[in-house]
Order: C-alpha cells, then sequence, then structure tokens
C-alpha cells in the first residue's frame, strides 16, 4: 500500500471514528421499508436520486437556504424529524447546513464513493426509512463543531 493510500485510509477511519454517534435503538424509531416502485410513487424524480440513489442536489437550488422560521426539518422519504431550525446555519456551503440533529435520527458510515479527493467524507442516513441526507464534517460552529450538510430536497420544513 502506497503511503498516500494508508494515509487516505487512516485519515478517513478517524473521521469516521470521530462522527458523531447515534445512541437511540432502531427498534425505538421503526424502520421503514419499501420497494423500489413504492419510493419511486412517493418521491419525486430528484428526491428519489438523492434518498434512494445517494445523490447530491445542486448547490444553491434549495429553498430551505432562505428558510428562517422556526420550526423542525423531517426526513421527505418517512417524516422522521432530524433537525430543529435552532441549529441551522448559513455555512456558504449552498445546502442547509446544521450543528446537530436530533438525538438518534441518523446513522452513519464512511462515503467510500468519495475517496478521490483529499477530504473524508463521513454520510449521514436517515435511522427510520435508511434514505441518504447528505454529509456530516468537522468543521462546524460552536457548540458541537459539527456541519451536518444536508440535501434539501429530501428535508421538509414544518413550521413552529
Amino acid at each position: 500500500m502506497k503511503r498516500r493510500e494508508f494515509l487516505h485510509w487512516s485519515l478517513s477511519a478517524a473521521a469516521l471514528a470521530l462522527a458523531p454517534t447515534v445512541s437511540a435503538k432502531p427498534e425505538a424509531i421503526g424502520k421503514v421499508v419499501k420497494t423500489e416502485a413504492e419510493w419511486r410513487k412517493l418521491l419525486t424524480p430528484q428526491q428519489f436520486h438523492v434518498l434512494r440513489e445517494e445523490g447530491t442536489e445542486w448547490a444553491g437550488t434549495s429553498p430551505l437556504n432562505k428558510e428562517y422560521r422556526k420550526g423542525t426539518y423531517a426526513c421527505v422519504g418517512c417524516d422522521l424529524v432530524l433537525y430543529s431550525s435552532a441549529a441551522k446555519f448559513d455555512s456558504g456551503t449552498g445546502w442547509p447546513s446544521f450543528y446537530e440533529c436530533l438525538p438518534g435520527c441518523l446513522e452513519y458510515e464512511s462515503d467510500p464513493k468519495r475517496f478521490t479527493t483529499r477530504m473524508s467524507y463521513t454520510e449521514m442516513h436517515c435511522a427510520r426509512c435508511g434514505g441518504h441526507h447528505g454529509h456530516v464534517f468537522n468543521d462546524g460552529p460552536k457548540p458541537t463543531g459539527w456541519r451536518y450538510c444536508s440535501n434539501g430536497v429530501v428535508l421538509k420544513f414544518l413550521p413552529a
């Protein structure tokens, strides 16, 4: 193994180990399982691409970037509430960003598709339906230092 590959894999493993941990048990949330046909019927083509095929929406295209009302943000696939508007901040990335999620709502894994860059990625998935929501990074603001960078197309804003 080349030194660069070793460093890359080591940094990726460290990023995954440092990612926020989820302590809620899956049975507490309840899993949603659907066939591909059921997901396609429920979601728009863009939502399906992001949520089920782990795609990414174009930066700056989500209306939720400009959403500043009080409320919560839920998964469009299963309605599990993921974030509070109190944790939302403007990261300057073009995607809705939060410094924390609600406990037990997300699951994490290292994103093997992104190993072509120097930065390692930790992928976020809804704990109920398994849908892809984006990535979490350790360059966020206080108090957590985390940046949950979410695809707005797979979030549903619920005003307070």
